[in-house]
């Protein structure tokens, strides 16, 4: 068995070296293709950084009555914090409301004599709520409104406004885009992968071509067909990884060059910083498939000759 594995593995390297042009023309494609798929990773990995950006920015608001009672405030704010669907809550105190309308206004004397005037704080206390997913703002207003019910059914109202309704086109808006980026994302990865296989596999079948009389020979002294297919599989596992390795080599400088640019563009995430944190992962899965696609195509490739 391992006197066999030995023959196997040293006729793959041997038929390798030897048919050198071919070698390298399969390497090349593969390359091109591992770039590709490589690329579409961290062009997916951009989006979804924006993205996520984007929706850290958007929340609803809760605005609370001036006469609210505190503790009616704060049981509603902690139903908030205890509901599944909230990602964070930030709470704003009548005295923080306030203090940050002085400061807006510090420089327009209007605004600040018709504050003295009053003789009471005109402002209510605030929430801004950050929701785990933009799909989850409705049933998080609903439940907001639910929680003003249980407290105050026959009383006057503890909350003045949530402004989901405000916020609604463009929470909807966002989760379109997120949904549509992910399925693309999808789309694009399996056409990817598909025609890879695809040009992998005619660029092997090349080589197989070129040794197609020494396979009828081995066929006629009656080699098996493991014995046959395997020095391809080796070959196409061995383009595989030297695939995966010239695309990283080819990926480090270009994302060097544009780390500081996406750092710049994309609100602090660095490509380059990416790959370079992330970098066994990155390896590893661009030659594993890199080798998965050199032994599928050569499989596929060789299968004709073994026909009976």
């Amino acid at each position: 068995m391992l006197t066999a594995i030995r023959r196997i593995t040293r006729a793959g390297f041997i038929g390798f070296w030897r048919s050198a042009y071919v070698s390298l023309a399969s390497i090349f494609v593969l390359t091109i293709t591992l770039f590709v798929v490589g690329s579409t990773m961290f062009v997916d990995q951009l989006l979804t950084t924006s993205l996520k950006t984007i929706q850290e920015k958007v929340d609803i608001n809760v605005y609370f009555e001036p006469t609210a009672n505190q503790e009616d405030v704060d049981t509603i704010r902690t139903a908030i914090e205890a509901f599944p669907d909230v990602e964070q809550v930030t709470y704003v105190s009548r005295e923080e409301v306030l203090a940050k309308y002085r400061e807006e206004n510090q420089n327009d004397e209007t605004a600040l004599i018709a504050l003295e005037e009053l003789d009471e704080n005109p402002f209510g206390a605030t929430i801004a709520i950050r929701a785990k997913n933009t799909t989850q703002y409705e049933s998080i207003a609903r439940f907001i409104m639910e929680q003003q019910e249980t407290i105050s059914p026959q009383n006057p109202p503890v909350i003045d406004e949530v402004n989901y309704e405000d916020s609604k086109a463009s929470i909807d808006t966002l989760t379109s885009i997120i949904d549509t980026v992910e399925r693309a994302s999808y789309v694009i990865l399996i056409v990817m992968i598909v025609a890879a296989i695809l040009i992998t596999f005619n660029t092997i079948r090349l080589a197989i071509y070129t040794a197609r009389e020494e396979i009828a020979i081995m066929r006629l002294v009656g080699a098996s067909n493991m014995f046959i297919r395997g020095p391809f599989m080796v070959q196409g596992m061995m383009y595989g990884l030297a695939a995966g390795v010239f695309t990283i080599l080819l990926f480090y400088p270009i994302l060097s060059w544009l780390g500081p640019k996406t750092e710049e563009f994309f609100d602090g995430f660095n490509l380059f910083s990416y790959f370079v944190s992330n970098f066994s992962d990155i390896f590893l899965l661009l030659v594993g498939v890199g080798i998965v696609l050199g032994l599928i195509s050569s499989l596929l490739a060789i299968a004709r000759y073994l026909r009976v």
